[in-house]
């Protein structure tokens, strides 16, 4: 009988010895296999027990054990079927044969390009609009203005059409007319002004009130040929564009254009100085005005005292909590206000009897039925190891006395000086806090700011998320700009509007009248489509007229566009399946009406809420109320953008997508006390904050504040076919400048490189010291004035940025105008730098 496995049959005709069956003792079996050591072990001992009684010992086993004729085969689960053996082998022949005709191919490729010569990388495709042409007009002088009706612009229009002979012409020397003194304030003589408001009082530069400041000064007309804005408009905001600002009647008031002996700069006494003096007047007894010794926080102080009962009553003013360990109760403190007593805070901690930063007395005895103007604030954002230009001080001085003297005080300047080193212990001693604010200020604005530092922000708002967008802290200066805007808001409760102004803004107009005239507009704006008009460029020769703008965006609001660039924000960051998830939008946008509020959002806010529905309402919610916020560039929605901060968000639910979001590029604007407050308390308590372009505009659409971008003229270098300029700046979503992929702002922002407002523009820049009389690119300078049309005659343009410019000073530095272009095109590189540096 076989055993289990055992094929009969099969070896039946095989005898060769080693058979185990035919062998009748096993001792003679020749053993030849090797058993295993598993194996032997099991059958090397015998059982303990026994099922047989003639097993009653070891002994009876044989001595060789036998052996399985058939080898065990082993169970081999891991193995591959024969066809993928064969799938894999000629996946790898085939992998070889490539890679040796890889191998020919590059040596074959390398052989041409010896016997071919070295061939250098197609550098990329330059953007479309470096192809076109540069305008020209921008440069005329004073000798050949026309008035603004009867100017042919170069462009929008025929390029070269009715301007040709402007430098023969100016050749003959015709003489130039008087300047006249820019006066846009209003008659505060008048009977009616003074049965509305309290009586302005005169302001001087000094104590004894001798020192009388000279306006503005200004030609009527335009250079002949001179470019119309290309976005924006003067007529829209109430902007005059019928005049025209020279370098000395612009800057002379503040010591441009005479000696240093005299009490001015120094700078500006070379080029083209016809007509240089007018601003002076004997008859009206002003002449060059001595700043030696100037104090501007004196000055500014008295002013304000001056003219106390045109304004609201100041109220209290709140101390630095984590700084203050006074003793005295809140009652005392708001009885030494009454009395006279009481002093502004410091940023140090301690009492200041500095002009400038003391508190002004409660308004008392004021006349009945009259307006209280509201105070405001502009706080220069500076640095403490700022090294301040010449060009930087005639820029400070003309900023403090046209706000704030001449206004009677409307505007009180402040410098919010950024403490960059963290470890300098500005808060645990006095002394310490005022040797450094003294030293980052020039002597003249001495007792004019107050210090803050990221530490310092990052105790009063702690608790933050830190994500290190960038590498770049959510309490720096660049992520968190309004973290300490924010703060002094809610130290000083007096002002109801603050100005966040930065040191590289310039403005060839003159300030008040630009502050006044944006202000009565937004002023003026209606609710209904605000938030869609905020998100466009105004293009006048592509749009039209303001009204017919208006309706455009309504229509592309309510039935959507047909454009192309909708098709890049068919999936929004925001949604709850984004990205890549295919849910599309409708072709029409819904509008904003009221608060935009994520769930997660500070509530019980009293918030304001539309009268009635978008529908019923006739343009007339929001006319005659004061804006929340104004900026200078659209206030676009960066998602679906390729914005660099889109997501730099903090603190926010974003599980089911990120909140309704605005932006508007460049943090020069103007802040409510409103919202400036609801901001502090969304950071304070909910932890709540964005990167600081998205941050004021977001919070505001989320609280149903009102927003308005101001639509300045905008000019441009180039000869841009202004539909193609249309459809790049509103390149987003339903005609808008955001919400797609499309959008000018992210990867498309060399667009804005040839405008003379953006944060890295290189036209305005290049205007402004072309103004000043300075060669730039080999064009300009003292030479071509002379020899052509005079000096440069521009109306009132935002310029931005303006950094580090160096002037020639008497007396100080002489440099040749040589060695002035290289320094000026080395400045521009390193400014360049810095701005590709930040994005």
């Amino acid at each position: 009988m076989g055993g289990k496995g055992e094929q009969p049959g099969f070896f039946d005709d095989l005898d060769d010895g080693y058979d185990m069956r035919n062998a009748s003792d096993p001792e003679k079996y020749e053993y030849y296999q090797r058993n295993s050591s598993n194996e032997y072990e099991r059958r090397a001992f015998p059982s303990s027990y026994s099922t047989s009684s003639r097993e009653t010992s070891g002994s009876f086993q044989p001595m060789l054990h036998k052996v399985s004729k058939k080898r065990k085969t082993p169970n081999y689960t891991h193995r591959l079927p024969h066809r993928t053996i064969r799938y894999l082998c000629l996946a790898l022949i085939s992998a070889v044969i490539i890679f040796i005709l890889s191998l020919v191919q590059m040596s074959w490729m390398s052989a041409r390009q010896l016997e071919m010569g070295t061939v250098e990388k197609q550098a990329p495709k330059p953007p479309p609009w470096e192809s076109f042409d540069f305008l020209k007009r921008y440069f005329g002088g004073v000798r050949f203005l026309v008035k603004r009706d009867e100017n042919v612009p170069e462009y929008p229009g025929d390029p070269g059409a009715g301007y040709g002979n402007a430098t023969a012409l100016a050749r003959e020397r015709r003489p130039l007319p008087k300047s006249v003194g820019f006066d846009p304030y209003p008659n505060y003589n008048s009977a009616s002004y003074r049965a509305k408001y309290e009586e302005k009082h005169v302001c001087y530069l000094d104590q004894e009130e001798q020192l009388t400041i000279p306006k503005v000064h200004y030609y009527v007309g335009v250079p002949q040929g001179f470019p119309d804005p290309v976005m924006g408009s003067y007529d829209v905001l109430g902007l005059r564009d019928d005049i025209c600002f020279e370098r000395f009647g612009r800057l002379g008031p503040y010591g441009y254009g005479y000696s240093v002996q005299k009490g001015g700069t120094g700078a500006g006494l070379n080029g083209d100085r016809e007509g240089a003096d007018d601003i002076w007047s004997e008859v009206e007894g002003i002449s060059e005005v001595n700043y030696l010794n100037v104090q501007w926080a004196q000055a500014q102080h008295a002013c304000a005292l001056k003219n106390k009962k045109r304004f609201k009553p100041t109220p209290e003013t709140n101390d630095h909590l984590f700084q203050n360990m006074r003793m005295e109760q809140k009652k005392e403190l708001r009885s030494r206000a009454e009395v006279g007593e009481g002093t502004r805070q410091t940023e140090s901690g301690g009492r200041s009897a500095a002009p400038g930063n003391e508190t002004l007395p409660l308004n008392a005895n004021s006349k009945p039925n009259v307006t209280l103007l509201p105070r405001t604030a502009v706080l220069i954002r500076t640095w403490w190891d700022l090294e301040y230009t010449t060009e930087d001080i005639l820029y400070l001085r003309s900023l403090i006395t046209e706000l704030s003297l001449l206004s009677g005080g409307e505007f009180t300047l402040h410098f919010l000086v950024h403490v960059r080193d963290d470890n300098v212990p500005i808060w645990a001693d006095k002394r310490i806090y005022n040797r450094v604010l003294e030293n980052s200020l020039p002597k003249e604005f001495q007792g004019m700011g107050s210090l803050w530092s990221e530490r310092q922000m990052s105790l009063i708002y702690g608790g933050l998320e830190e994500s290190f967008i960038r590498n770049l802290p959510v309490h720096g200066v660049y992520r968190g700009t309004f973290l300490p805007v924010q703060y002094f808001s809610y130290q000083h409760p007096e002002y109801e509007y603050i100005w966040n102004w930065e040191m590289d803004v310039r403005y060839t107009g003159q300030w008040y009248h630009l502050f006044d005239r944006v202000r009565e507009w937004t002023k003026a704006q209606p609710r209904k489509g605000l938030w869609e008009r905020n998100g466009r460029f105004y293009i006048p020769s592509v749009h039209g007229s303001w009204e017919d703008f208006r309706q455009m965006v309504r229509v592309q609001t309510e039935m959507g566009t047909d454009s192309p660039n909708n098709m890049w924000s068919g999936v929004k960051s925001s949604s709850v399946n984004a990205p890549g998830s295919g849910v599309a939008q409708g072709k029409s946008d819904t509008p904003v009406w009221g608060p935009l509020s994520p769930p997660d959002m500070l509530g019980a806010q009293e918030d304001p809420l539309p009268p009635t529905t978008v529908e019923k309402d006739k343009y007339e919610w929001g006319v005659g109320e004061e804006a929340d916020l104004i900026t200078f560039n659209p206030l676009f929605d960066p998602d679906g953008t390729t914005w660099f901060f889109t997501e730099d968000v903090t603190g926010f639910n974003t599980t089911e997508g990120l909140p309704p979001r605005r932006a508007a590029i460049t943090t020069t604007s103007r802040l409510s006390r409103r919202l400036l407050q609801t901001m502090h308390r969304e950071t304070m308590l909910k932890r709540h904050t964005m990167f600081s372009e998205m941050w004021p505009a977001s919070c505001a659409l989320h609280h149903g504040f009102k927003a308005v971008y101001a639509p300045h003229p905008v000019y441009i270098d180039r000869d841009w076919p202004t539909s193609y300029l249309a459809s790049v700046m509103n390149g987003g979503r339903n005609g808008a400048s955001g919400g797609a992929r499309t959008s000018a702002y992210g990867g498309r922002e060399h667009n804005f490189r040839g405008t003379s407002w953006f944060y890295d523009a290189g036209f305005s820049p290049n205007l402004w010291r072309r103004w000043l009389g300075y060669k730039v690119d080999n064009d300009g300078g003292e030479q071509e004035e002379l020899a052509g049309e005079g000096r440069m005659c521009l109306p009132g343009i935002f310029l931005h940025p303006i950094k580090s410019v160096k002037m020639v000073v008497e007396g100080i530095k002489q440099v040749p105008e040589k060695d002035q272009m290289e320094m000026q095109g080395n400045e521009r590189a390193e400014d360049e730098g810095n701005n590709k540096t930040q994005s």
